[in-house]
This record gives structure tokens, sequence and C-alpha cells, in this order.
């Protein structure tokens, strides 16, 4: 490896200007709280044994699972990259960080999938042994701007990818982290001034930029995750969560076993914006809906609301604002939808903490989902006092099944509780004419009582789903498809109602959902 000398490169002290500008544009202000000097906390425990056992700053190693995860391992469950835990250890044909981790600490894949310590301690040590193969010496270990181009190969990304990864990681260092996670246990990194020596990245820089949108940078996918050209007109818009990290989505889709890629994908700290496949093309993220579309990916998991900014929320806005006046796409929810609608879909993003109603305002558009009215991804309690969609969706129900619940106008007032309550009493539901879980489940499945099964469509497969959104608290794509996601729901909802499971619809299964069990 080539040593560092004193002097710094005019495009290095750039480079560093820039990232300690992205940490103060993404934080407002530095974080100066220094790490817990008591690391009794399991996970602060973990990231100092482990950087003490391989080597690695301690700061260097957290920031790098704050980038990767936001420090959650999300129970051993993988990322869209086959990557778990807290370090993102993955297993695909591009990254065998996993299988490295293993082979290194001593510990099994099992094992490092589940437990966060271990995860931890195979992070470092897979970080060391990047830093060996750079030949980094014990000097150069304890200065946390000379791991750099290890960092970037601990992505397994390639050129601009890889900067983009190792970047995040230097603006968390820069602008400090505070997460809080499991068990209430807090972690930091203190702010700290950063110089990085990219080494043999620095002719890779992310600079340039999108033709279809300027604001964008442009890193582009493998040509065989995506089809050049379109079969049919843009006419919607899709939003995804990626299930994994800002920069390791965006290598993903550069990956020639993926077969999978987005047009844009968008950073959770900032609201950066990748554009991956050209508009004109057709990126592989949506099944059947590809060609009318364009994917917006958005970093983070669905199951954590933290990775839903308002940086994300407003770039992605601006975004699907520009895409709708270009192509004239409708600003409704029949037109921006979430994967999970599109049909014959099987995946659930962006899931229950994708604020739809913030996101539509945003665009200015009309926030009713599905066009329908009657479609949410999730169903909250409507009581007196409520307004909104929701609460014209029980009018709406209601009116339809005879009762008076007065003028379908958003306003949850005297009229549409006695409407509830008379519901509820020939529900034998308790009729404190609130709408919960269980009225929710019995207004949205009222009707006829046809039996499905998969391959079944139309509109009693539509209440069908919407009824078991409610039931389940699990979003249910209500696109009206009796599909292998719908089968799925059915099975849980039978199990856990202790019914016969086979995950048909009969006169049993209806039954428990007309009753709002």
């Amino acid at each position: 490896m080539h040593r560092r000398t004193a002097a710094r490169t005019r495009a290095r002290a750039c480079a560093v200007a820039a990232l300690t500008a992205a940490a103060l544009l993404a934080t407002g202000q530095p974080a100066t709280a220094a790490p817990r000097a008591d690391t009794a906390d399991p996970m602060n425990r973990a990231f100092a044994e482990a950087a003490r056992e391989y080597g690695v700053p301690r700061d260097l190693l957290a920031a790098v699972g704050y980038g990767e995860s936001r420090l959650d391992g999300h129970a051993g469950t993988p990322s869209q990259a086959n990557g778990y835990g807290v370090m993102h250890l993955a297993s695909n044909p591009a990254n065998h960080s996993l299988e490295k981790a293993a082979e290194l600490t001593g510990k099994s894949a099992a094992t490092l999938r589940r437990n966060t310590a271990a995860n931890i301690l195979g992070g470092a040590a897979v970080l060391r042994d990047h830093a060996d193969a750079l030949g980094l010496d014990a000097s150069e270990r304890r200065d946390l701007d000379a791991w750099y181009p290890a960092v970037a190969r601990y992505s397994e990304a390639e050129k601009t990818a890889a900067v983009l990864y190792a970047d995040a990681v230097y603006t968390f260092l820069a602008q400090g982290v505070s997460a809080t996670v499991a068990g209430g246990e807090e972690v930091l990194v203190p702010s700290r001034p950063v110089d990085p020596d990219k080494g043999e990245f620095s002719a890779f820089d992310a600079h340039v930029l999108s033709t279809d949108y300027p604001s964008a940078l442009w890193v582009p996918a493998y040509s065989g995750n995506y089809v050049v050209g379109r079969k049919a007109a843009v006419d919607k818009v899709v939003i995804h969560t990626t299930q994994g990290s800002y920069a390791g989505s965006i290598s993903w889709y550069q990956n020639p076993s993926a077969k999978v890629s987005a047009h844009y994908t968008i950073r959770s700290s900032d609201g950066e914006v990748t554009q991956s496949v050209r508009e004109k093309d057709t990126a592989w993220h949506a099944g059947s809906t590809n060609s009318s579309s364009v994917g917006i990916e958005h970093e983070g998991y669905v199951d954590n609301p933290a990775w839903y900014t308002e940086a994300m929320y407003r770039s992605s806005a601006a975004l699907t604002k520009h895409l709708a006046a270009r192509y004239g796409i409708p600003k409704n929810r029949s037109h921006i939808i979430g994967h999970s609608e599109a049909p014959g879909a099987t995946h659930t993003d962006p899931g229950p903490n994708w604020d739809w109603n913030h996101y539509m305002r945003l665009i200015d558009g009309d926030p009713a989902p599905g066009g329908d009215g009657l479609t949410f991804s999730s169903y909250t309690t409507q009581k007196s006092g409520s307004t909104g969609p929701q609460v014209k969706a029980v009018q709406t129900l209601l009116t339809a099944q005879g009762y008076e619940a007065g003028a379908a106008d958003g306003s949850f007032g005297p009229t549409t509780k006695s409407a509830v309550q008379a519901f509820q009493r020939a529900r034998s539901l308790e009729a404190d004419g609130t709408v919960g879980p269980k009225t929710w489940t019995a207004l949205l499945s009222a009707g006829t009582t046809p039996a499905l099964a998969k391959g079944a469509s139309g509109d009693a497969v539509k209440r069908l789903q919407r009824a078991l959104t409610a039931a389940l608290g699990t979003t249910v794509n209500a696109d009206g498809s009796f599909g292998p996601a719908t089968e799925t729901a059915v099975r849980s909802y039978q199990t856990s109602r202790k019914l016969s499971v086979d995950g048909q619809v009969g006169p049993a299964t209806w039954g428990a959902l007309q009753s709002g069990t």
C-alpha cells in the first residue's frame, strides 16, 4: 500500500468539505456526545469487544452498522440482497461476507445471522481482513481516515457504488450518530472532522448526473437487470422500500444475478437520488406493472419507520411531481401506488409505516387509496370527532348496508355514531360507536359470501382483502385477484381464529369475518 503523505490534494480537501457539509445538512448540527464509558449495554459491549478483538476502530464499526441497518438486526430476516443482521453479512453470488465471517471467527452462519454480538464480531473480522489485504499497519489502523478503502471493499460494490457506500459511512462519522436500539439502549458515535484517504477509489467519485432528472446521480444497473424500451405508455409511479441500504441497493442492481432494478433510489438521511435505469427503459421492480410504470425505491426496511424521514418524503415527492408532469400521470392513488398494490404483487412494501396521506399532500394529489375510497394500507380507529377519508369510508360502507350514517362527508358526528352502534348490535359486537379492528373487519367484509379460492377475482375478493387487512393488522393488496399472497393471508387468519386451515374462503371464514372475529 502506498503510504499517505502529509500533503492533501485539493480534490481530497473538497471531498472532506462535501462530507462535512452533507453531515451538517442532514442533522442541522453535529453530534458531540462521546460514547458511553459504561459498555454494560449489550450492543455497546459488542462493538467494544469486536473492535478490541480485530483492531477495528469502534466508531468506524458502529458507523458501518448504522449505515447498513440503523443497528436493527431484523430478527435474522434477510435483506433483498440476502444480507443479515446489524452488519449486513451477506450470502449472494457477489458478496460472501457471511461465509468469510464464519471462516474468520469460527462461528456458524446460523449464529452470525441471528446473534447480534456474533454478527458485529463477524463484521469486524471482515473489515480487518480487507484492511490486511490493503496492507494497513498497526499505526494506520488507528487512523479512521486510512480505513476508507477497506470500508468501500466491505460493500462488495464496484466503483461509484462503492464510493457512495463509503462516503455514507464517513458522513455518519462526521455528523455523529445517536441511535436508540432494542431495549432502550443508546449507541453513540461522536462527531469529528473526517479526511478520508480514498486511495484506489478516488477515481470513482459520484459526479455523473442523470439526463432524465438532473437532481439525480447516474449509476447504471447491469444491462441484464432491465429491458431496453417499453411496451406500454408510462401511467403509474410505484413506491418501494429497498429492504436494504441505499448504496447496497444500487450495487445490487449492478449484480448480474439480481434480476431486479429500479429507475430511482432515494437515500433516507438527506433525500439524495440516484437513477439506475433510464425512464425510457423497463426496470424490473413490480412484475406486470413494469412496462407502464416508473419505480422509486426508498432506503430502509418496512418494519422500521425511522427510515422514512422528511428529507426522503420531500425528495421523493419532488421526483413524483416531476414524473406526473412529464407523463401526464394522474396524481391519485390509482396511479401513485405501492409495490403491494401492483396486480399480482407478493411484496408488502412500502408497508404500514409509509405515510400515504402525507406523501399525497406533498405531491398535491388525491390521498384516497385505490381510487375507490375504501382501500387503505391499514385501518385506524375512527370515533366521534374523527375526520378524513377513513371516516368517509365508514359512512359509505354503513350506507351500503342500509344504515343511516348521514352524508359521506368524512366527519364522524352523532348520526354516524348512531349508525355504527346499530351495525355493531346487529353483529353482536360491543355497541360503543367506535370503529376499531373488529367493526372494520365486519364492515369491510359485509355483503355476499361466495366461495373463494386461489384464482378467483372480482369485488368479493377485494372485500375479502380489505377485511383481512383490518383483521390481521398487515396490508393485504386489495387488487381483486386471489393470488398466493391472499391465500397466505387467509391461512394466517384461519390459523389465528382456530378455523379449518385450507386457504379457501367458505361459510366459516366468511362468518368469522362478518362477525368481526
